[in-house]
């Protein structure tokens, strides 16, 4: 038989390989091992010829595997990939000089104590940064945000996975759930500090117990759209349940995980600053309650934008490079 014949039969020939003793080749192949190549290399594994998507994907999240590119194309690839994050980058600064400009041309027509100009707020910024006043309740304010927004995540996202892992589960716990994303936050926040007192902890209990819902709603729906063949995948190759839950389970969860951060942290932010205001004597949400009582609507811009630039540091520096380096294995 030619070369030629031989090559054109050889994937028939492998299928029912495959076909006849899919145990016996599943049990030989090491773990992470590769089928060969040609009819002489020995048994294969009925996977080793699995489609390519399913085995590309597998292998790419479980062992880290690829071919490798070329060090040319790997570099164009490169350059290729980071230009339109400099793209991106250029448009968020565009619209954030949009919005100045806007603001300054706003606050000419207005009424210097209705709504200042930038200038005179980012003056106002620099006097509270060096009295000391705005860094330390901006400190106080970030804590808050920091410890309540690292039990949030979590609780809910461990509430998330089982509700989504386990039907019986879910069906016990959707009222729970269904209540406590439509109490208001307000009713919240009165009840921990009339249950728990005037104190850090029940603020913080306050903000948790508003964010951990909108957690399990997103992380349970991350669940239930894990790729079964991927875990298939994984108990064929014996992996450890420590690895397939890293290796595989989590990075399908990572997307809704980081959707959840953003939407988390986005709200945390808005509601420690109403407990704040209701019942601490620190922070930036004392501060604003005290700007507002004295119709000071220059420091409510100073904290407002402070807090802002914050916040979209926070996007910009960590959150966004964390969920390109955690989703990188999609592309």
């Amino acid at each position: 038989m030619t070369g030629k014949r031989l090559a054109a039969i050889e994937p028939a020939v492998r299928m029912m390989s495959r076909a006849s003793r899919p145990s016996r080749d599943v049990a030989r192949l090491p773990a992470g091992g590769r089928a060969g190549s040609t009819l002489g290399e020995g048994p294969r594994s009925t996977l080793g010829e699995a489609p390519r998507s399913l085995f590309a994907e597998a292998s790419s999240s479980v062992f880290g595997e690829g071919e490798a590119a070329p060090a040319g194309e790997g570099a164009r690839a490169s350059q290729a990939a980071r230009a339109p994050h400099r793209r991106d980058r250029w448009l968020r600064l565009a619209s954030l000089g949009a919005f100045v400009l806007v603001w300054q041309v706003a606050a000419m027509f207005a009424d210097s104590r209705t709504l200042p100009d930038p200038l005179t707020v980012l003056a106002r910024i620099v006097d509270e940064t060096v009295s000391l006043s705005l860094p330390g309740h901006l400190a106080v304010t970030l804590g808050r945000v920091a410890v309540a927004f690292a039990a949030a995540m979590l609780i809910g996202a461990l509430f998330g996975m089982a509700m989504g892992r386990w039907r019986s589960l879910d069906a016990f716990f959707d009222a729970w759930l269904v209540l406590g994303l439509n109490i208001p936050a307000l009713v919240t926040i009165i009840l921990c500090y009339v249950w728990f007192g005037l104190n850090d902890w029940a603020a913080i209990l306050a903000v948790a117990i508003n964010k951990i819902p909108t957690v399990i709603v997103t992380v349970r729906e991350g669940a239930r759209a894990v790729d079964p063949k991927l875990l298939d995948v994984a108990r064929a190759y014996r992996l450890s349940r420590r690895t397939t839950f890293l290796r595989v389970y989590l990075p399908q969860l990572v997307p809704y995980l980081m959707a959840a951060a953003r939407s988390g942290l986005s709200l945390i932010w808005k509601i420690v600053l109403v407990v704040e205001l209701l019942g601490r004597s620190e922070g930036v949400g004392f501060q604003l309650n005290v700007f507002f009582q004295f119709f000071d609507i220059t420091g409510i811009l100073a904290y407002t934008l402070a807090f802002a630039a914050v916040v979209l540091i926070v996007e910009a520096w960590a959150l966004r490079p964390l969920e390109r380096r955690l989703t990188g294995w999609r592309a």
